[in-house]
């Protein structure tokens, strides 16, 4: 073969390489991309995912009964059992009377001051741990708002667990049991805000009117600073006349 030839051959050699290597860069950045758009695919389709979830746990929650939240509650979060108290003691346990639809509505009723509700139950953890709180809330404004705390538990704790967590707290405000059939009609007869959530921390100032509340354990500070300013406009008012 002679030299010419050879050189022929080499560059031929070299072009077939170089549109091979060409070939094989190209397939394999098609690859690659095919690979991004699935990634991106998977992203957007996880995003959605978890939207839709979210979405219907909203919905799931919007118009729960207290039923349906203590059952769901019950199931997740294993309630602390009350101290028994002594027999002395049990003829002392604090006074819950029951209420239905209409005798929470009565309470809800403007009075001339403002009024803190708390709603709670002896399963719901959150309300327990805050519970302190709102008693000590009670104590240092006992002058100047009205508190009351509405429990969700069964009927059966009204002489049991309910008085008895009362007690071991020194709750002295009054405190109320609700049971009704219509549990959807009660919840938004307190809020429309209200998804049926507990613990529930709602303040009315002196009109009647929602000025504050909380689903969920409430944050102390929050509170306070919403009853000052309740208080200060009230007085302010008062000072007009």
């Amino acid at each position: 073969m002679t030299s010419p030839q050879k050189r022929g051959n080499a560059q031929t050699l070299e072009k077939y390489l170089a549109t091979n290597k060409h070939e094989r860069t190209r397939k394999k950045n098609q690859k690659f991309f095919v690979l991004v758009r699935v990634c991106l695919w998977l992203k957007n389709s996880l995003h959605f995912c978890v939207s839709a979830f979210l979405i219907c746990v909203v919905f799931l929650f919007a118009g729960n009964s207290f039923a349906q939240i203590r059952k769901q509650t019950k199931s997740k979060v294993p309630a602390k059992k009350t101290k028994v108290a002594p027999k002395n003691v049990v003829s002392n346990l604090p006074k819950v009377t029951q209420i239905d639809a209409e005798a929470l509505k009565n309470l809800l009723k403007p009075n001339d001051k403002p009024l803190l509700i708390n709603f709670w139950a002896t399963w719901c953890e959150p309300c327990r741990e805050e519970f302190p709180d709102l008693v000590k809330i009670g104590a240092d404004y006992k002058d100047k708002i009205d508190l009351i705390t509405i429990s969700l538990d069964e009927l059966s704790e009204i002489n049991g667990d309910v008085p008895k967590f009362l007690a071991e707290m020194k709750a002295g405000m009054p405190s109320y049991l609700l049971k009704t059939p219509s549990e959807e009609a009660a919840i938004a007869s307190v809020s429309k805000e209200w998804q049926g959530g507990l613990p529930f921390t709602i303040l009315f100032n002196e009109k009647g009117e929602s000025v504050y509340l909380k689903q969920g354990k409430f944050n102390t500070a929050f509170l306070l600073a919403a009853i000052e300013k309740t208080l200060t406009e009230t007085q302010g008012k008062v000072t007009q006349r």
